[in-house]
């Protein structure tokens, strides 16, 4: 039994990395601006202005990059699933259609067919645009063996649309969602009951929070910290785990750079730190250190539960949540005792350091290293 669930997690990873590995380009490229913004403007450096047009320009052409996920995800795994990529990419987009994304925001009922639909917005997320490929995939493959040739240019791309769109608005996009709403409250009704149980779930929280984030889960917590933080002013649970978890990409990163021999993938991932550090972006990191490696993904979750624990025994709190997972996060922590923001930081090196030094120890391995080209395309 435990064998299938390795080799399920395994094929499950070679399909997300074949998935990710081309959009690599793309995420470096809008870390990068997104840096940019962090250090030259209002932030850091105060060389320009949050309302000049390059900040601005700066700060959008970062943040489309991750945005339009779903759109990029739907072209890549409509070839992995092998269906036509232009339709995988246009369930991307309708997934994040204006209208769609309104009624997520104002929480409007909606239904396909008549069916009630959970609406949430999915900018971002990777798990529900990949279900719905893969499943449409089969359907697409359905039609074009069914109907007749003459038709089928017509009949086929529509009716394969037609069928997905339940499916993935009604079931399939909404699986993460519903997940993450009962995986937030059972942690946080964990971290409620004190002692033993509040570091245990802060440790948990701070070891898995960037899967949540890769599932398109996050929001669901970040939506929660907001609501804790109105209502209470401090939260000491979540937040400060996933803010200090954000360093155990970073600490990932350097680990693996530390091991690799090939030079380019040593470079890459040394723009994977300054990304992550600087410019608050962990998903170059996560897909192309951790995804591509699978191992180093151990020496992120063991500097996220050093960190965790840490954080629960010192007592972290957060007072004003901001969600970058930049060093910026650690601003996040002012607004109480000094000694708060200097734990902070300490919990930041601990998760940094135990990531990095578990990494190094595991060490990578570089013998599977088809998708290399895939990377350089």
């Amino acid at each position: 039994m435990l064998e299938k669930c390795k080799h399920s997690l395994s094929v499950f990873l070679d399909v997300l990395a074949s998935c990710l590995m081309p959009l690599i380009p793309m995420l470096i490229a809008a870390s990068m601006f997104k840096t940019l913004a962090a250090i030259l403007g209002p932030d850091m450096l105060h060389w320009i202005d949050a309302s000049s047009s390059l900040y601005v320009l700066f700060t959008f052409v970062g943040d489309a990059g991750f945005y339009f996920f779903p759109i990029m995800i739907g072209y890549t795994a409509a070839k992995r699933f092998n269906c036509n990529v232009i339709l995988g990419m246009f369930i991307g987009a309708i997934m994040l259609h204006p209208t769609f994304v309104q009624m997520a925001e104002t929480g409007s009922a909606f239904d396909v067919y008549g069916i009630p639909c959970h609406v949430q917005n999915y900018s971002s997320t990777i798990i529900p645009i990949l279900l719905s490929v893969f499943v449409f995939s089969y359907i697409e493959r359905f039609f074009n063996k069914h109907i007749p040739q003459t038709l089928s240019a017509i009949f086929a791309p529509t009716l394969s649309i037609a069928i997905i769109l339940p499916i993935a608005l009604c079931i399939l996009g909404p699986i993460g969602s519903i997940l993450g709403e009962y995986i937030s409250n059972a942690l946080i009704s964990l971290g409620n009951m004190g002692g033993l149980a509040t570091i245990l779930s802060m440790a948990l929280i701070a070891a898995l929070w960037e899967y949540i984030v890769m599932a398109g889960m996050h929001w669901l917590f970040i939506t929660t910290i907001f609501m804790i933080l109105a209502q209470d002013g401090v939260e000491s649970v979540v937040a400060p785990s996933v803010l200090l978890a954000a360093f155990t990409v970073g600490g990932m990163c350097l680990g693996a750079m530390l091991r690799i021999k090939d030079k380019e993938q040593r470079a890459l991932a040394f723009s994977y730190i300054i990304a992550q550090m600087i410019g608050g972006v962990t998903e170059p990191g996560l897909y192309g250190i951790g995804v591509r490696y699978k191992r180093p993904f151990i020496g992120m979750m063991a500097g996220g539960i050093a960190a965790g624990l840490f954080a629960s025994i010192v007592g972290l709190q957060v007072y004003n949540f901001l969600p970058v997972a930049s060093f910026l996060g650690l601003l996040s922590f002012i607004g109480g005792s000094t000694m708060n923001l200097v734990y902070a930081i300490i919990g930041a090196v601990i998760a940094f350091v135990v990531s990095t030094i578990v990494t190094y120890i595991l060490g990578v391995d570089e013998s599977k290293n088809e998708n290399k080209e895939v990377i350089k395309q």
